[in-house]
């Protein structure tokens, strides 16, 4: 019996390490800012054959086309929904994360001028995106 129980654990010391390894590997390669070549070579295509939109976008830095977007989504609609889209950017695109914190307070600023300076309306939004920067950018207006 004791036998039976280290053979098999000396299998499972063996097999084990294996099948984690392949499958952390696999779950890494299928994350979503992972693009593959096929995905890749349709961005190409599709931005030779559009080259004004290209130059547009080129023109601007991802961050800050995000934050334009953002500003003007707080002016249409609500703070809360420029922030909740805040948050999604940074879920689907983590390599703008270092930019999070400045956006989010250019939004408290922005949240601040649209309701005429009355900062408990805009501090009212405030979630917990990008720690407390959307709270710091509503408290360094008044």
């Amino acid at each position: 019996m004791n036998q039976v129980a280290r053979r098999l654990g000396k299998t499972f010391a063996l097999v084990l390490p294996v099948v984690l390894v392949l499958s952390g590997t696999l779950a890494v390669t299928r994350v979503p800012w992972a693009v593959s070549s096929s995905d890749a070579q349709v961005l190409t295509a599709s931005a030779k054959s559009r080259q004004e939109v290209a130059a547009e976008t080129a023109a601007k830095a991802p961050q800050e086309a995000l934050r334009s977007r953002l500003l003007a989504e707080l002016q249409e609609k609500d703070p809360g929904v420029a922030l909740t889209d805040l948050q999604v950017a940074m879920a689907r695109q983590p390599s703008l994360a270092k930019y999070c914190v400045s956006i989010a307070r250019s939004l408290g600023r922005a949240a601040v001028a649209k309701y005429d300076g009355a900062t408990q309306r805009a501090q009212s939004w405030s979630r917990p995106v990008c720690d407390t920067a959307f709270a710091t950018g509503v408290s360094s207006v008044g």
